[in-house]
């Protein structure tokens, strides 16, 4: 008899990512499949480019649809109610009150031939659902995970290996809370956030998002460097930094050293409420294909020194801040895991 496996589909406002697990948990593969979720052509295309993608997934893989025993999708939040979109920042506005669970189930029930068990949830909280099961290995510890990128994603998964979602599946969208720059110094006007919120989201410090606000801020410090005269547009300067900054850039370090200080007092924040006994810090600025490895310890030696004086006497000898070890897999494994949980567990 063929073996069961469980598909995670990780769908962001550009990329999808695949990848699936074995019931055992095991990765099916360590090279994830990427497509395009073309999102700018409606929800019908999107939800097209997941179908094709499994397909693709299987046909690499030498699987085949009867050893699905369960999907896992992975999607930004926040959330009207259970797999309905709500207003997402990096999403189109036309996305807003999908009910992509049932439009998914649909689909993936038309190509298997059979409805599939399927599970939904934040990409933040899935991502922490498969580094959690790596860094605690065969223990119960609790694990908090974030994860800068074009947004910042966070999660909490608790001694079960699951995430904690909230009763709105709100739950860990602490990218969102207001976070206390003024400790670094900063006075400024609080930076906004593309949830809508204007009281200076963690995410908008930490994350490409808030790049823009964070170069013109901190070129004022730099005001002979080359992008305060250029003329090039401002996606293309903010996604020169993380270059800049490994070549040895100043502003580029100044920026991303602030990043890394917001980070530290988020770690802090977090450990007040959660006292996870590990913390792993994920998303692009970990990625190793596209940092150095003296950039990424740079990174983590600023979160950690930053988050240290501010934890509780006992969490400062117990709470581990590492990186994260899965990068772009991370969100796509994770909602395989929870597929598979979710799946045994019923059974």
């Amino acid at each position: 008899m063929s073996r069961k496996i469980f598909i995670g589909t990780d769908s962001g406002a550009t990329t999808t990512k695949l990848c699936a697990v074995w019931d055992n948990g095991e990765p099916v593969s360590n090279k994830v499949l990427q497509r395009s979720t073309a999102s700018e052509k409606g929800r019908e295309a999107v939800v097209g480019s997941w179908i094709a993608g499994v397909n693709d997934f299987l046909t690499q893989n030498h699987l085949q649809w009867s050893q699905i025993a369960g999907v896992g999708l992975a999607i930004p939040g926040p959330y009207e109610r259970y797999g309905v979109f709500s207003k997402t920042p990096n999403l189109p506005a036309s996305f807003s009150g999908w009910d992509v669970y049932s439009d998914y189930s649909a689909a993936l029930a038309r190509q298997a031939g059979r409805p599939l068990p399927l599970v939904v949830g934040n990409d933040g909280n899935y991502g922490g659902v498969a580094e959690a099961r790596l860094a605690r290995g065969s223990t119960k510890a609790t694990v908090a995970m974030l994860m800068p990128g074009s947004g910042l994603g966070c999660a909490y998964i608790g001694a079960d290996g699951l995430p904690l979602e909230g009763d709105t599946l709100a739950g860990l969208e602490t990218g969102h809370a207001a976070a206390p720059v003024h400790m670094l110094g900063f006075t400024g006007k609080p930076f906004t956030c593309g949830c809508g919120r204007d009281w200076g989201c963690y995410e908008a410090y930490t994350t490409i998002s808030g790049l823009p606000q964070l170069l013109a801020e901190k070129i004022k410090n730099h005001p002979q460097h080359e992008l305060a005269a250029s003329a090039a547009p401002i996606r293309e300067k903010v996604l020169s930094l993380r270059t800049r900054a490994q070549q040895g850039d100043p502003l580029a370090l100044d920026i991303f050293d602030f990043q890394a200080r917001v980070m530290g007092l988020m770690v802090a924040n977090l450990s007040m409420t959660l006292d996870a006994a590990f913390v792993v810090i994920g998303g692009g600025l970990m990625d190793h294909e596209a940092t150095t490895p003296e950039f990424r310890d740079r990174y983590m030696e600023i979160i950690r020194k930053t988050a240290i004086p501010y934890l509780w006497s006992p969490q400062r000898g117990t709470v581990k801040i590492v990186p994260a070890e899965l990068g772009e897999l991370s969100q796509a494994i994770g909602a395989a895991l929870v597929a598979m949980y979710r799946t045994q567990a019923s059974q």
